[in-house]
């Protein structure tokens, strides 16, 4: 705690009592969204972005959501603004892990197995052989 924080502590208990120090809630700019619209993007999200027009790919970035709140409601979030919201109603940031979609799992194993150590070949050392 900083000496600030107590000098003005004791301010507000010198002048309004125990009353005084009593929190007076979260900080910042309040939820735009009612619980109702906050329930309706919930399930606007779950439906995936193909369906709101991102056919490109299946990722909702910060962006996206700001657009789509904007869409639906009119109200205009920050990006940062949407990632305490999102936070709010349960969503993590997710990296995808980037796979072509064509890719064969079984056939990149085979390959592992049987080229992989003849391609490395023997591991190098700085002395001579």
């Amino acid at each position: 705690m900083s000496r600030k924080s107590a000098y003005a502590w004791h301010t507000s208990w010198r002048d309004g009592g125990r009353p005084a120090l009593a929190s007076k809630g979260a900080g910042g700019f309040p939820c735009q969204l009612s619980d109702a619209q906050a329930e309706r993007l919930q399930v606007e999200l779950e439906a995936g972005p193909a369906v709101h027009g991102w056919v490109e790919d299946q990722r909702w970035t910060l962006a996206r959501v700001a657009e789509l709140i904007h869409r639906l409601f009119g109200h205009r979030y920050t990006q940062r603004g949407v990632s305490y919201l999102l936070h709010r109603l349960g969503w993590s940031p997710q990296v995808p892990a980037h796979r072509a979609v064509e890719r064969d799992e079984q056939a990149v194993a085979r390959w592992r197995e049987e080229q992989w150590s003849r391609v490395r070949g023997r591991p190098s050392s700085w002395a001579r052989g």
